[in-house]
């Protein structure tokens, strides 16, 4: 089949994007990706196989994105691009990544009733409730979560087969559109055997703490994302794992409150902010450590989300300690590997750090239970097997 895949942002990098893309290729599908460029990427590229089609953005454009759903501009600009790829492709179905473009694409495909996958990467209009341009004027007044859950239940009766990243969200779907529970399919966002199997050791990050109780955190490092609970605790922590070391591997622009936090609380010495690193550092930086984490706050996207870093985490045998949000906690919870600690709640992260420190046998023990969960169940060559039985049953 000739599939076109829809994401109205740049490529690479996208994981869930490439992923699912490559082993269409690999089954013998013919993938066409529409996505954007803002004039510093090559208009035509493939890669891995994936036929790559950049269509020019700008700021503006960029901008009008988060009206998508209160003004038809953005929809309008990207439904005339959309048009052109289905003309100049012949795609036999569309693969569209996330709501925000949906609308664009549902009205260039409104002659041609090409079948129409939806993949909700994300709890949109929930995540949205949390951006800080939200919070204040103007973005509160102009931009409604309402609107775009409307929309996205809308988007949701339209599509062929609608896709979700956890069996929390799915059911969170078929609760609201009890209609839908046909259409509901499952894949994860789930890390590829490579990524714990072919790669290579930065031996400086290794010599470096070596001698370290390393508590990990990798990813983007949003408030939301629970940092601020794991900082509190290094306070106490400190005088009973005196080699103690927070390492957040990552970044985002609320990072200054986080750096603030440290130098206010003097642990400048036990808190190292590396920054965003490549990829190809992750598995160097988690061998390096001794406990990897994801505090994130609880809320209507999280407790139905995984956040990949636990995958890569458990893939090279590391336990994890993890916050109460739903989807995590029943994971980790269910294959025993790692231990639960209230939504921000200090103390109680604190005393999971500190059991998991007491026993060396505990920490074994849940990283090779992590580590078998991956290489026997949820490798992405295990849990893209739905997305290909999808495909290969979805009539053009």
């Amino acid at each position: 089949m000739r599939i076109g895949m829809i994401l109205d942002a740049e490529f690479p990098p996208d994981p869930r994007v490439e992923n699912e893309a490559i082993s269409l290729v690999e089954a013998g599908h013919k993938v066409f990706l529409f996505c954007l460029t803002y004039g510093n990427q090559k208009k035509f590229e493939t890669i891995n196989g994936i036929q790559v089609k950049r269509y020019f953005s700008n700021k503006l454009e960029y901008k009008l994105s988060a009206l998508a759903y209160t003004i038809p501009f953005y929809s309008f600009l990207m439904g005339n691009k959309v048009s052109k790829f289905i003309e100049k492709t012949n795609i036999e179905s569309i693969h569209i990544h996330d709501i925000r473009i949906a609308e664009a694409v549902f009205r260039a495909n409104k002659k041609l009733k090409l079948p129409v996958v939806l993949d909700l990467h994300d709890n949109m209009p929930e995540v949205m409730k949390l951006y800080p341009h939200l919070q204040k004027f103007p973005g509160k007044y102009i931009i409604s979560p309402k609107k775009w859950k409307k929309k996205e239940e809308e988007f949701i009766n339209k599509a062929n087969k609608v896709i979700a990243v956890s069996p929390e969200f799915l059911k969170n779907i078929e609760e609201r559109i009890p209609s839908s529970k046909e259409k509901l399919v499952l894949v994860p966002n789930t890390i590829r055997e490579s990524f714990y199997k072919d790669y290579n050791i930065d031996q400086s990050i290794i010599r470096r703490y070596k001698d370290k109780f390393v508590v990990l955190y990798l990813g983007d490092t949003h408030l939301r994302r629970g940092l601020q609970t794991a900082i509190d605790a290094v306070t106490s922590l400190k005088e009973k794992i005196p080699n103690i070391k927070l390492v957040i591997v990552g970044k985002n622009t609320t990072d200054v409150v986080l750096k603030q936090q440290v130098v206010d609380l003097k642990l400048e010495s036990f808190v190292d902010f590396e920054g965003w690193k490549n990829v190809s550092l992750f598995q160097s930086y988690i061998i390096s450590s001794t406990i990897c984490i994801s505090p994130l706050h609880r809320n209507l996207q999280h407790d139905v989300a995984y956040a990949n870093k636990i995958f890569q985490y458990m893939s090279l045998a590391r336990p994890l300690l993890v916050s109460d949000a739903i989807a995590q906690r029943k994971l980790v919870e269910k294959n025993n590997t790692g231990l639960v600690h209230k939504d921000r709640d200090v103390a109680d992260f604190s005393e999971k750090i500190l059991t998991l420190y007491k026993s060396e046998a505990l920490r074994n023990e849940l990283g090779q239970n992590g580590k078998l969960f991956i290489q026997k169940k949820f490798s992405w060559e295990q849990t893209s097997k739905e997305l290909l039985y999808l495909y290969n049953n979805l009539s053009s």
